[in-house]
């Protein structure tokens, strides 16, 4: 794993080629699904199957999965690069970004056994870890207060509960579930008590887990999951018992780091595409471009743009180099969000009503982006954050 914080010049400059061939690998997978396959899928609100195949095979989903388990190991930063790169070229990360850094949680804290068991496959595409069952529909952003339980009973689980806007849940394998293994009532803190289980959803969806698709605005194969009396082994508990909230929490910097890299991907596919047609599209004779009331807030979107991609750039090396990077990650995610949906809104404006037509895609990128003010963390709760843990600012929650 490289640290962009310790390198020379020379090593900078090997680094910079190194990125340059990962994003042009990417670019080359992305150019053979051009609009057309999206605009399809979109419409059809189905999943990308062959483009998520063509990912895996090529290595980049298991990017950040150790080379001892059949991953490429690459770092953070470079994970970043791949998620940036999808969705610069017009493609959507959402399909299979969760594999990125849901299986953080399992590499960190899961068993050695448990590691070697599902890494390799995870890596060679075998199997898929894309769920991540977290969000109810009455407790939404204040996961402690979770309903869904787990209850021992020997060697297995017993799991009852409920969870809602899980995406990618019929095209996985594997899911990791947060659950309340001991009462709320029961513990000293309110994350106390949270455990982690993988669930083979092979074996459970129709036996403990009923699925309902959610037609959402975009097309992110969202469901609610209804589970009642699902068995999940003891030997699938990640880490101890107790501690899952702990274990989440630990991957989320990693997560706000690699979505904020899929908005700054966003944001410079708009504002390529606002650019192209300000200087193709001619009105009174003349560039729609030519016209500072056109060219201006392009140029501020990219400005603004330019800025979040440092931030992200800086969250991802301090992450890579085992430092604090809480408030950076969050920030980043807040700055790529809003700096995407600010290049979304200007590139739909400078294409006027062609910018509603599904055939310029603007419509459908629009859509997507506009899902990152709000997830996996909205915009709010980073503000509330740093009003609190780096301002010193009383809680506001």
């Amino acid at each position: 794993m490289t640290n962009l914080l310790n390198l020379d010049n020379e090593g900078i400059k090997m680094t910079n080629q190194f990125h340059e061939e990962l994003r042009q690998g990417v670019r080359t997978i992305c150019n053979e699904y051009p609009d057309e396959y999206w605009r399809k899928l979109d419409a059809e609100q189905t999943y990308p199957e062959e483009f998520v195949n063509a990912l895996t095979e090529s290595g980049f989903l298991a990017a950040l999965i150790p080379e001892e388990y059949g991953g490429s190991g690459l770092s953070l930063v470079e994970a970043s690069i791949i998620m940036e790169e999808i969705n610069r070229s017009g493609a959507n990360a959402g399909a299979c970004h969760a594999q990125m850094y849901t299986m953080g949680t399992l590499l960190r804290h899961g068993s050695e056994e448990q590691k070697r068991k599902y890494l390799p496959r995870i890596a060679d595409g075998s199997l898929r870890l894309q769920a991540f069952g977290v969000t109810e529909p009455n407790t939404g952003s204040d996961t402690t207060q979770l309903k869904t339980t787990a209850v021992r009973k020997g060697d297995k689980y017993v799991v009852n509960g409920q969870k809602v806007f899980i995406s990618r849940v019929e095209y996985s394998d594997l899911m990791l579930l947060l659950v309340r293994t001991t009462p709320l009532d029961q513990v000293k803190k309110r994350t106390e008590g949270l455990s982690v289980l993988l669930v083979d959803l092979n074996e459970s969806v129709g036996n403990g887990i009923t699925i309902r698709p959610i037609r959402t605005m975009m097309n992110h194969s969202t469901t609610e999951l209804f589970i009642e009396d699902l068995e999940v082994p003891v030997e699938n508990l990640i880490g101890e018992e107790g501690k899952g909230f702990k274990y989440i929490l630990d991957g989320m910097n990693a997560e706000r780091i690699l979505i904020a890299s899929e908005c700054i991907g966003d944001g410079y596919w708009f504002i390529k595409r606002a650019t192209d047609y300000a200087n193709q599209r001619v009105v009174f004779k003349r560039a729609i471009g030519q016209n500072q009331g056109v060219q201006f807030p392009i140029s501020r979107a990219y400005v603004n743009l330019e800025a979040a991609n440092l931030m992200r750039f800086r969250a991802a090396e301090l992450f890579d180099a085992g430092k604090p990077c809480g408030k950076e990650a969050n920030m980043a995610k807040l700055l790529a969000a809003d700096a995407s949906w600010e290049a979304a809104n200007v590139a739909l404006q400078t294409h006027g009503g062609f910018g509603f037509a599904e055939e310029y895609d603007i419509e459908r990128k629009f859509k997507e982006t506009r899902l990152y003010q709000v997830a996996p963390i909205s915009t709010n709760m980073i503000l509330s954050y740093i009003g609190e843990h780096v301002l010193g600012l009383p809680r506001s929650y």
